[in-house]
This record gives structure tokens, C-alpha cells and sequence, in this order.
């Protein structure tokens, strides 16, 4: 079951939990001790210190959780997505230095009776029940019926990892593939600089812009890219930039844009870097590291902005309880 994202709050009455940035995973338990992601596709290979955490589950269980990996007090999603490799040498190496943690929020069946169909409300306390008997590296997720307490959390919890809040209906069956949760997300706005810009595969349009933000060292940083623009302003936008076009724009020292990873696979990422002079502001939703963990969201160009006063200041750093106080709560 997956969860649409929502503007503000819901209106009716629901029941709240944080939102981990993790791996979406099933734990199945005995006689077929399995991990699985939400695509059905097996993890238990990538992360073998979790298969004890498996076996602690009763016969015929299955949990809907997280796979998270905790480092200095919050979920790091970049560590976690070093975890998915290739060399089983790598795999072994990477579960002792970033061993990986399990969150539970769902129960889908318990001692082999299916309670997809069970009302959410019946199913948490089954899982409470159940994590109570569960050691580490199992979590239980917090929960809350007060949406002023969510909206705390909110705010309070993104510091440990908490990348939103999930809002279920108490009354709520488990329907697999729908979109049948609300998820209400951070979002912030920033001004940055376009250093670049990658053509649109149709060609003669643009495709997405390139961003960066000014580090202490007066160098342009790498943060992310934005794209979104209506067809009839592609092609307007492409000549403009391709004016603007230059030999080198990014920090280098930096993650480079459109390099190949295994993530990327074989997509065409390359670029053209521009002279950095035009300011566009832009919506994020989390941060990963120094960067948008996802593409940013266009919402205007800003001709008034000097792109020098653009600078990494205005990344905003949670502070508040790390993720084992969060978990513990």
C-alpha cells in the first residue's frame, strides 16, 4: 500500500506516524525467512545481518516496515544506498561498518492469518503486541491520534531522519498498490544559481537545469536540478541558455552532474555548463547531504537576485531528538 502526497493536513479524522527515509521492505518470517522490497524484488542478499532480525518473527508474519541505516542520529539514505552491491566482499564489509536497522508500522499477517483485510486500528495493536517481544535491530514506529502532536512531530522529528508524516484512517483496510495513505511532506524554497542546463531528448528544447549554491570557498556547489517547464517554453528557454553556454561552471571537487553510477545505468547524463549569472527560485523536499534528494520544483525566475548572495547558508539543518529518542517515544 502506498500513500499520495497531500497539501496541509487532512480534514477527518486519522491516525499519524513519522516517515522514515528508508527502503520500503516486507519481512516475512519462517518457514521462508525473506525481505523483499515493495517492488517484490529480494533484498535479504544486500543486508545479511537483518536475516536474524527475520527470524525473531513468529511463524506466518509479514511486516510492513523500513530499512534504515542510522548514522550520527538520523537515517542516512546515501549510506543505505551504498548497501545495494554488486560484490558480495563489499556486502559483507558494508553490514558490519553500516549495519542496517528495521522499522515496523504495519502488520499484514500474524501466526499465518492474512489481516489485510482487518481494520488498521486492530492491526497496530497487534503489532505493538508483537514488538514487544521483538529485540534490536527492531523499531516500532510512534503513533499519534492528536494531529497537534503530528504536527509537532513534524517539525521536531526531521532531525533524526523524519522526511514527513503518513496519515492512515483508523477504519482502513490494507489495500495493496493504492495509493490509499496521505503523506504530508517538508517543502521549503531557495534561490540558486543555474550552472547548466541538458536538452530535452526531443532535442532543440531544454530538458532540465542544472543548480548550484556559492560554497564558503566562493565555488559553485552542485545541488540538484529542476525541470517541469510547458512545452511552449522549452524552446525559448534552450536558445537563451545555449547563449550562456560556457567550458566549466560546477565545483569540481564536488559530485560532479551526469556522472554514471549504477543508479543511472546507461542514461544519457551529460550537459552543458553555462555562465552562472541567473537566479531561479525553487521548492525542495529533503535534503541529502549537500544536495536535493529529489529534483526541485520551478517556481519562478528571479532577474532582482545577484547570484553571488546565493550561497549554502540557506540550506536549513534540522535540529532536535536524534532517531533512538524518536523511535523510543
Amino acid at each position: 500500500m502506498e500513500a499520495r502526497v497531500y497539501e496541509g493536513w487532512p480534514p477527518d479524522d486519522f491516525l499519524y506516524e513519522p516517515k522514515w527515509d528508508g527502503f520500503r521492505s516486507l519481512s516475512w518470517s519462517s518457514p521462508e525467512v525473506r525481505l523483499d522490497s515493495r517492488n517484490e524484488r529480494p533484498l535479504l542478499r544486500y543486508f545479511p545481518e537483518l536475516r536474524p532480525a527475520l527470524e525473531q518473527l513468529p511463524e506466518g508474519t509479514v511486516v510492513d516496515g523500513e530499512i534504515v541505516v542510522v548514522r550520527d542520529g538520523a537515517t542516512d539514505f546515501d549510506s543505505l544506498q551504498q548497501r545495494i552491491h554488486p560484490a558480495e566482499s563489499r556486502i559483507r564489509m558494508l553490514s558490519e561498518t553500516t549495519p542496517a536497522e528495521l522499522v515496523a508500522f504495519d502488520l499484514l499477517a500474524h501466526h499465518g492469518a492474512d489481516l489485510r483485510k482487518t481494520p488498521f486500528v486492530e492491526r497496530r495493536s497487534q503489532l505493538v503486541a508483537l514488538a514487544a517481544e521483538l529485540g534490536p535491530p527492531w523499531h516500532l514506529t510512534p503513533q499519534t491520534a492528536d494531529r497537534r502532536t503530528a504536527e509537532r512531530w513534524f517539525e521536531e522529528f526531521e532531525s533524526a531522519g523524519c522526511d514527513g508524516i503518513i496519515a492512515k484512517r483508523p477504519d482502513g483496510i490494507y489495500e495493496s498498490g493504492k495509493r490509499a495513505m496521505i503523506k504530508i511532506k517538508h517543502r521549503r524554497t531557495i534561490d540558486v544559481v543555474v550552472g547548466g542546463f541538458r536538452e530535452h531528448k526531443d532535442g532543440g528544447k531544454i530538458g532540465s537545469l542544472l543548480l548550484g549554491l556559492y560554497n564558503d570557498r566562493g565555488e559553485l556547489h552542485f545541488i540538484g536540478h529542476c525541470s517541469g517547464f510547458g512545452d511552449a517554453d522549452r524552446v525559448e528557454i534552450y536558445r537563451r541558455f545555449l547563449e550562456l553556454a560556457t567550458l566549466e561552471s560546477f565545483d569540481m571537487e564536488a559530485r560532479a552532474p551526469g556522472a554514471q553510477s549504477r543508479w543511472t545505468g546507461d542514461k544519457d547524463q551529460s550537459w552543458t555548463p553555462v555562465a552562472p549569472g541567473v537566479v531561479v527560485e525553487v521548492s525542495y523536499d529533503q535534503l541529502e547531504g549537500d544536495r536535493f534528494r529529489h529534483a526541485a520544483r520551478f517556481h519562478r525566475w528571479r532577474p532582482d537576485k545577484e547570484a553571488t548572495t546565493c550561497t549554502m547558508d540557506q540550506l536549513e539543518r534540522p535540529e532536535g531528538p536524534g532517531f533512538a529518542e524518536v523511535v523510543r517515544t
